[in-house]
């Protein structure tokens, strides 16, 4: 993102708990400030697999985000069709071979403190997806929204396998809900060609 393109001060981070009353409207109005002045084909790719509960949130965001309709946010990774870390940078290519110029919004779980979990997180730049697992993904996203599902430390894996999944289903709907409000003040109206939804499928699945 070029940020030289903005005629507002650069805000960093913003971590706000899912079950805060502001969150929309303050998560809103921070990304909402870091949007590009010229419009884009904004793109929210969710990260992650429904074979581990933790590792859900993206999916589940995906889905929920999906079935909102959307109007000018194109959306990969939902349960059905997840990006993950076995076909990630499969969708990352066609991404670009599809979308001129696109704007990534980047969504997936993180692990942190005790304190911070429940917490959702959005931030400039990209994100490296499986970080806290160890694993070389490519780094995603323009700007990146994560929720913090569990504790970090020893045993990652293990710790996403036995995450609360109704704590992660309230956090994507909370992520899907502002990324929907997003979307309902963007007056980039693009129509994507049907050959979109037909190479979208040839992506290898789960």
């Amino acid at each position: 993102m070029n940020l030289m393109d903005r005629f507002i001060p650069k805000k960093e981070k913003l971590q706000i708990h899912y079950s805060d009353q502001d969150l929309l409207d303050k998560m809103n109005e921070r990304i909402i400030s870091w949007l590009p002045s010229t419009p884009k084909e904004y793109i929210i790719v969710c990260i992650g697999t429904d074979r581990s509960t933790g590792d859900a949130l993206g999916p589940l965001t995906g889905s929920f985000l999906s079935d909102m309709q959307p109007k000018h946010l194109r959306v990969y990774g939902t349960l059905p069709e997840p990006v993950h870390a076995t076909n990630m940078e499969d969708y990352v290519n066609q991404i670009y071979k599809l979308h001129r110029h696109p704007f990534i919004i980047a969504v997936d779980a993180s692990l942190g403190k005790t304190t911070s979990v429940g917490s959702i997180i959005t931030d400039i730049g990209s994100l490296n997806p499986g970080a806290a697992l160890n694993k070389n993904l490519p780094p995603i996203g323009d700007i990146h929204i994560t929720g913090v599902v569990n504790i970090s430390g020893f045993m990652e894996y293990a710790i996403l396998q036995n995450t609360r999944l109704s704590l992660v289903v309230d956090m994507a709907k909370h992520i899907a809900a502002l990324l929907k409000k997003i979307d309902q003040q963007l007056t980039y109206s693009k129509t994507f060609p049907d050959i979109v939804t037909s190479h979208k499928h040839q992506v290898l699945k789960n």
